[in-house]
């Protein structure tokens, strides 16, 4: 980064809005955060926090990206890394291993943007009739664990007005941020500035009768039929040991789709890859 672009960087980040934005992103790094959430951490007007979005972007600091409606935006930790870079480089009149740690945060050539662009991110949807609860877990898992490589949707053909409460208040006690999940129709996947899906995992356990929307050719489809919880009984606590289960269930099969060399993988593997997560003989208990 030159002087000028390290201006622009210092000056942007010099209005407490800013910085306080910057710090959420970063917070959220490798996610994006949608416009509103920003607006609303920051506590500024949604149009006040374009401008302030649209100042961090020109800086460097800050990419955007739209998926469907809504335009998330993310840290550029390459931008964040070629100021620290700028301030470092005379650091100790040319001898950076007279700076101790910071030398470590002043890599010789660090290109994140490069990574990013040779691994994009792939755009899954998890589908089930209520979009009540396995679909909800298994966005909020991939959401976690899928670490910046996947944007993760869920939707059923006969939403709920909203997630199970159960489902919602084990997610949040197992450490995940659910103020973005909800219950929604497939009907918002279908139109034309809709995201384009890669990969739609259907998680209901009776596939028969079930009407799969039409999503095009392009989506690698697969089918891991998993126990609805809408079925559990007894106790409290024995509701909650088998949410807990189905959790684990879910887990096991995104950790092994997470793990899949998808470059090294035609089409064909890839299906054949997912029909066998989803086979319950073949993920161990």
């Amino acid at each position: 980064m030159d002087e000028e672009k390290s201006q622009a960087a210092f000056a942007a980040l010099a209005q407490p809005t800013r910085l306080k934005a910057f710090r959420h992103l970063l917070a959220a790094h490798p996610d994006g955060v949608p416009a509103g959430e920003i607006s609303d951490v920051c506590r500024v007007p949604h149009n006040t926090m374009s401008t302030h979005l649209t100042v961090l972007t020109r800086a460097g600091l800050v990419t955007a990206a739209r998926d469907g409606r809504v335009v998330n935006y993310r840290a550029n930790v390459s931008g964040l890394r070629g100021l620290i870079r700028f301030l470092a480089t005379d650091c100790c009149n040319g001898r950076p291993e007279m700076c101790g740690d910071l030398a470590r945060l002043v890599p010789e050539e660090v290109d994140d943007m490069k990574d990013e662009t040779l691994s994009p991110a792939f755009n899954v949807l998890f589908l089930c009739t209520q979009n009540s609860a396995r679909s909800i877990i298994a966005e909020a898992l991939l959401q976690k664990i899928g670490r910046g490589r996947f944007n993760v949707y869920s939707a059923g053909s006969d939403p709920a007005a909203r997630p199970m409460p159960e489902v919602i208040e084990r997610l949040k006690a197992l450490g995940h941020d659910v103020s973005r999940l909800r219950s929604k129709s497939w009907q918002e996947f279908m139109g034309p500035d809709a995201p384009k899906m890669d990969f739609i995992i259907a998680l209901c356990d009776t596939p028969e009768g079930q009407v799969c929307p039409d999503l095009g050719d392009k989506p690698v489809t697969a089918a891991w039929p998993l126990p609805d919880p809408a079925k559990f009984s007894g106790s409290s606590t024995e509701r909650t040991t088998l949410l807990n289960e189905l959790y684990a269930m879910i887990r096991r099969r995104l950790e092994v789709f997470t793990s899949l060399p998808f470059a090294s993988l035609d089409r064909m593997a890839v299906k054949a890859r997912l029909d066998e997560i989803g086979d319950t003989q073949r993920v161990a208990p």
